[in-house]
């Protein structure tokens, strides 16, 4: 998948270790810099792309409390341990997990930290709906969340998580389609103790989108949000 409108392009990395990927990200904040000084070309990367098992770990000594595994028990798991510059504590990547990193200059699209986080969130809140999942968002916890638990309580689908360089984001969200659901049991996901995680498989069963179509709606959706706030100057 790559698709390109002139200011927003989307590229399908496929299955990408998490130190690879960011050095892509890398690149990708350099270009969309490159535009904003030049004043033309493309303001918004949005790569789409599953990682090998692996915890990503938030560069603060104490968020390695929330892992619960021993470093021999994720080897036996074949689950690597990396340090993340983002916010988000600790998560976990792996196969049947979508991972979206939109690199955008929110500058130029006229997005605060904050509105931009809401736009992540209503992306895939819409997505879900479509897919016939009631998700929203929850007050003082980031990213897109279920209900229907068995205690009343609700579950997170999608875990996001940003950095901010000179204005344009990095990192992004990561929304469970069919992972191994076992791995989130060797962390405190996201550091929200005592707080369940759930998949589309897990609430949808058999309607469970697959991967393929999870990416082709969330970055249309992205894509859609996104062009929505180009200033109408450089709208034809």
């Amino acid at each position: 998948m790559v698709s390109d409108d002139g200011f927003i392009r989307a590229v399908d990395l496929g299955v990408i270790g998490y130190a690879e990927a960011y050095g892509v990200q890398e690149r990708a904040v350099v270009e969309v810099l490159a535009s904003r000084e030049r004043g033309g070309g493309v303001r918004a990367i949005v790569h789409v792309l599953e990682h090998p098992p692996v915890l990503t770990v938030t560069r603060r000594a104490k968020e390695l409390g929330h892992v619960l595994a021993s470093p021999e028990v994720l080897q036996q798991h074949g689950i690597l341990v990396q340090d993340t510059d983002r916010g988000g504590d600790v998560t976990y990547h792996g196969p049947g997990q979508l991972v979206v990193y939109p690199i955008v200059d929110l500058n130029y699209f006229g997005l605060g930290l904050h509105a931009y986080m809401r736009l992540l969130e209503d992306v895939v809140i819409e997505a879900c709906r479509g897919w016939g999942l009631e998700a929203d968002r929850e007050e003082g916890a980031t990213g897109v969340w279920v209900g229907g638990r068995p205690d009343g309580r609700t579950a997170k689908v999608c875990a996001m998580g940003v950095r901010i360089r000179k204005w344009v984001s990095m990192h992004g969200l990561a929304i469970n389609v069919e992972p191994d659901m076992r791995h989130f049991e060797l962390i405190v996901p996201c550091g929200l103790a005592g707080r369940a995680v759930t998949s589309l498989k897990v609430e949808l069963g058999e309607r469970c989108p697959a991967v393929a179509e999870v990416k082709r709606v969330l970055v249309g959706g992205l894509e859609r949000a996104l062009a929505a706030k180009i200033p109408p100057r450089h709208v034809a």
